[in-house]
Formats: structure tokens, sequence, C-alpha cells
């Protein structure tokens, strides 16, 4: 598991995709592929011949490290390398070993490695938040006018429909599948700069040799080092952190809901899923509990890339090791909060008619502002608030209907004003179904916007 050993959370639930690009074999392929193109680009400008280029290229095969060799050269040296490119050159016949790294530092490979692998992550959770996404569209049109209580403070608050609560989670996974790709576009940025950030060991070809690797690579060029301006890496944390934490809100949304005094919905069924093993008759809300785990830990691990930002001089001493922990436990954490909150969300169960019997649960009292407002042009607000407000009391005590106990307090040319107060939770949605609708529209410009990139 990403050569990190045993995780039971990863174990359980991990994003396969995700973890093999943070994997031993990927990560070093990175950083040989980022070699490869170093000497290619070298030769293109002539500090290579191509003889010598082509023969580093055919070195640069992970199948030909000895990675076991690689990990114990590389605790001693404390960096990766060195060891890596003695082993390349061990490969090479006399002339072309001599020309592995040529003008490079270690921190050039490792960072334009690490932007290869971040790309690659922008990709894999695009993808997945694209799923996701797509599984929220079709809860929110499917259920655009499934009447159900909306709820403020964790207590029933006014009618609203299931299609407009998830139209909110929509419009957030839209904004964040747009900040992801914007933060892939920060991060595909090549690093060769030498040892103090001046690329003086390439002399006047530097620039060049950068161009050439980037394009090789897919990356963009960039004039300035980033050895220690980490923001780049920092604000790929925050676009996980933020994608996470959606991630955890609709999955307590889930939790919340599919409690047994609530049970408006409900994860998928199957035999034993989710269950206990003392007591028989319970359903665990299983995948969005393992998002909440997976989202909580991803937004704590992001907040240790703000810490790396702090590096000193041309070079950190320490603070980049921060990022060789947190950030493959982001980009995995993320991808599997992600991944399962997307799997939720498209074998949800959605039950209507227990979100209309809570809507009737309390005697009306869901419709304290829908009576409020229809007593106000009579009475003002103010006066109207009171009268609901001491009627919801009565009404909750005596366990009563509120209209019908609301009523019997009403001035006769009061009542005769309004005229029969009957209150359809049907009727008070306001732009519930609009609400969906816009989210609706906004995610397939989020959709047709990631298409034509």
């Amino acid at each position: 598991m990403s050569g990190h050993g045993f995780r039971l959370l990863s174990a359980l639930y991990r994003d396969e995709p995700m973890v093999g690009i943070w994997s031993p074999q990927d990560t070093v392929g990175a950083w040989l592929r980022t070699e490869s193109a170093l000497a290619q680009a070298q030769a293109d400008a002539g500090l290579l011949t191509r003889d010598d280029a082509d023969a580093i290229s055919a070195a640069c095969r992970t199948e030909l490290i000895d990675m076991d060799l690689l990990w114990e050269r590389s605790r001693t040296v404390g960096y990766p390398i060195l060891p890596l490119i003695r082993q390349l050159a061990g490969h090479l016949p006399q002339g072309p070993d001599g020309r592995v790294h040529y003008g490079a530092t270690t921190q050039d490979i490792m960072d334009t490695g690490l932007a290869l692998q971040l790309v690659r992550s922008c990709d894999r959770l695009i993808e997945l938040a694209v799923r996701f996404g797509d599984a929220l569209a079709e809860l929110t049109g499917a259920n655009a006018k499934v009447v159900m209580a909306a709820r403020t403070h964790a207590q029933q608050a006014v009618p609203t429909t299931f299609g407009a609560k998830t139209a909110v989670f929509l419009g957030e996974v839209a904004r964040e599948v747009a900040e992801v790709r914007r933060v892939r576009a920060d991060v595909g940025v090549v690093s060769l700069f030498g040892a103090g950030g001046t690329n003086a060991a390439m002399g006047e070809d530097g620039p060049r040799v950068r161009g050439g690797v980037a394009r090789r690579l897919g990356l963009a060029d960039t004039d300035v080092p980033w050895h220690v301006a980490r923001d780049r890496v920092a604000r790929f944390g925050q676009a996980c952190s933020l994608l996470a934490a959606t991630c955890v809100r609709f999955a307590r949304e889930v939790v919340d809901l599919s409690r047994t005094e609530i049970g408006e919905v409900g994860e998928e069924d199957g035999h034993h899923r989710g269950a206990s093993s003392t007591m028989p008759q319970k359903v665990n809300p299983i995948y969005s509990e393992a998002a909440i785990g997976y989202g909580v830990a991803a937004s704590g691990a992001s907040a240790l890339l703000g810490r790396a930002m702090e590096a000193g001089h041309e070079r950190s001493a320490g603070e980049w090791q921060v990022e060789w922990l947190a950030v493959p436990q982001v980009a995995e954490y993320t991808a599997a909060a992600v991944r399962l909150a997307g799997d939720t969300a498209g074998s949800l169960r959605v039950f209507p008619d227990r979100m209309r019997a809570n809507v009737e649960l309390d005697g009306g009292l869901l419709m304290s502002e829908a009576l409020m407002m229809r007593l106000a042009p009579a009475l003002g607000r103010e006066r109207a608030h009171d009268l609901v407000y001491a009627a919801a009391a009565r009404a909750r005590a005596e366990g009563g209907d509120l209209v019908a106990t609301c009523v019997r307090d009403l001035p006769d040319e009061v009542r005769a004003a309004v005229g029969p107060l009957r209150l359809d939770p049907s009727d008070y949605l306001g732009e519930a179904m609009s609400v969906a609708a816009g989210a609706l529209r906004e995610w397939k410009t989020a959709r047709d916007e990631g298409g034509k990139q």
C-alpha cells in the first residue's frame, strides 16, 4: 500500500489508481522520466551527443533499479537521487555514464517528478469528482419536487425539497472541480535551476534545456526557481482539503438523515452490509463513515503543506521533507473520500414517504413561518410573530395542531380578513425547484468546461 505499511482504512477503501500514482514504482519512474528528458533536452542543446542521450534514456527504466539498494543508500545520503544516478550509470558504458544528471540538482529531479505526479493526481481527482457530481445531479433532478423538512440548528425549520438540498452539494462540487482544474495548471511546472537556483552549471544553455525538458514531459516552463517557493504544492493541498470537506459534509448528511428516528435516506442495502457483530438489526452507513474518516484526515494532512512553505534561503532544511509525507497522504485520502462519496450518492436510497411523514410529525409546526407570513398583512409582522410563537408553544405542550390552536386566538375581524387557513408544505417551497434547476445548469457548465480543456 504505497510502501507506507498497513493502514486499516486504506486496506478497506483506498483508491487504487491514486495509490498507484504515489507508489514507489511510479515515484521512481517519474524521476527516471525526468532524467531521460534532461538528457534528451541537453542533446538538443548540444551539451550531450544524441547517442549518449539515447543510451541514458534506455537505462531510465524502473525494472533496472534495485529498489531495496536504492532505499538503503538513500538513508545514508538523505536523498534518493545520488544513489539513483549511480545505479543508472552502472548500466551505461564509459562516456554516457558520466553524463547522467548533467548540471542538475537533486531537487530539480524530484520536484519535476513531483509535478508529474501532481498533474496525474489532479486528473484522477477530477475524474472522481465528476463522477460524484453526476450522481448528485441525478439525485437533484429526480428529487427536485420531493418535499422534506429543511433543518437549521438540527431542528425542523421550513419545507424544502430533497433536490434543493442536494443542489447545494452539487454547486460545491462544480466549484471544486473548477478549482482542481486551475490547480492542475499551476502545479504542472518543470524545475531545473541547479544547486542554488541560478542554473550556473548549464550556463547560457540553461533556459533552452529547461524548456526542452518541460516540452518533453508536457509541463509548463518557468523563468523563476521554486525550490523553496512551495505555494503551488500548498495550493494543491488546499484544493484537496475543500473537496474532501464537501465529501465529509455530504457523508454526515447521509449519516444524519439515515438515523432511525429520521429514516429519510439510506445507503445501498445488501447482505451483512453495515452489519453489527452483536446487534442483528444494524445497517450502519459504512461508506459515509469511511468518507468522513478519509476527508478529515485529508484536511489535516493538507494543513502540513502550509508549514512546508516556511523554508528558508535557497533550499529548505526539513520543510521539504514534510511534503514527502503529506502530499501522498493528501492525494490518497482525498481520492478515497471522493470515490466513497460518489459511490454513496450514486446508490443512495431516498424515502419520500418518510420525508413527508416527518414534515407532518410535529403538529404542523414546520409551517410556523408560513402562518406568520399569512397573518402579517393583517396583523403586522411582529404581532403575527408573537401570536404564532404563543400558538406553537401551546400546540407543542398540548399535542395539538398549530393552525387550529392559532385560529382560536384570532380576533374575528382578522379571521375574516385572512380567510381559511389551510397550509400545505408543498405550497411553501419558495425557490426550491429553481435552486435545483440552477445547480443542474451550473454542473452542466462545469462539465462542459472540462471537455474544452
